[in-house]
């Protein structure tokens, strides 16, 4: 028998596979293909206060190795999502985490408040959206925004809080250690990173907003190596994401130090891909004899120490 459950803050997912905010919804349609009790966690689309219309099209693109997108964290804001889709995904043995946004520190407080005594198990909080108080900046972006996000929010959870790291910045292990120091329960990385496409025919650019985020198997070597080295700098459990589609890519990013994995633009292409994951990993500690998914957590940089 293997083991592949994990626990992050003290919850306990069954296996390190979870899906990654804004590429599953709320699963509502990937149930038709997914059977969600199989997952370690679904991951929810992002939710603010107030419903988001989003950014104008067009807002997605595709790339060599990815995509961009432009979306602007539609949703229907925090009354709809927890009456319809926690009320959805109450029906499921999985772990449910959360995607919050906002854009002024009060916002994402309200909504984690609005969250405590519903049965979300977990909070992602989404530091990359712009803080309308600060020139738009993101809060994940400078230091002592995200300090004060990270504690303000912290006095008012009652679930677990992870904070979802921006790669747009110039020290991740810092920011990580960041989120650590002011009550963080994790950290998830990385969110997309900032890319722009022009067309050349219409000589304009393809997306309404100029720019994307940028996701897929193309930055998939930057965020192992941002997940290495926030997993360097920090106690707290690291969730790594980015150009996950297989198992090996997932394990990479857990021998990186990773104590689970999220999977995202691989289910626009094939939404079996967490399930292929989740049997890839488990076939893999078979073949090499690994009863414990968590004698490969970050086992190539313990191995330095040894």
């Amino acid at each position: 028998m293997i083991d592949m459950s994990v626990n992050i803050a003290q919850v306990v997912l069954k296996n390190p596979v979870m899906t990654a905010s804004g590429t599953f919804g709320s699963g509502v349609e990937y149930s038709e293909f997914v059977d969600l009790n199989k997952l370690g966690a679904v991951v929810t689309k992002g939710v603010s206060l107030t419903p988001w219309p989003g950014n104008p099209t067009p807002r997605i693109a595709e790339t060599y190795g990815g995509m961009l997108n432009a979306i602007g964290l539609q949703n229907p804001g925090i009354d709809t999502f927890i009456e319809r889709d926690l009320r959805f995904l109450s029906d499921f043995d999985t772990v449910i985490i959360v995607n919050v946004c906002g854009k002024t520190v009060e916002e994402y407080v309200e909504v984690v408040e609005r969250l405590a005594d519903t049965n979300a198990d977990m909070l992602e909080i989404n530091v990359s959206c712009p803080n309308v108080k600060e020139g738009a900046i993101a809060f994940g972006q400078d230091p002592q925004a995200l300090a004060h996000i990270t504690r303000e929010i912290r006095k008012k959870a009652r679930q677990p809080v992870i904070m979802k790291l921006s790669p747009n910045v110039s020290d991740i292990a810092l920011m990580a250690k960041v989120c650590e120091d002011n009550g963080a329960d994790a950290v998830s990385l990385i969110n997309t990173i900032t890319g722009m496409k022009i067309d050349v025919k219409r000589r304009t650019f393809v997306l309404a907003n100029k720019t994307g985020g940028l996701s897929g198997r193309a930055i998939k070597p930057v965020a192992v190596r941002m997940v290495y080295q926030a997993a360097n700098a920090v106690k707290i459990p690291v969730i790594g994401m980015g150009g996950i589609a297989t198992a090996e890519d997932a394990l990479e990013f857990i021998m990186a130090g990773a104590a689970a994995v999220a999977v995202g633009a691989a289910n626009f292409t094939d939404p079996y891909t967490t399930l292929k994951v989740i049997d890839g990993i488990g076939q893999y500690m078979t073949d090499n004899n690994v009863t414990d998914i968590k004698e490969l957590i970050g086992c190539v940089w313990k191995e330095e120490f040894l």
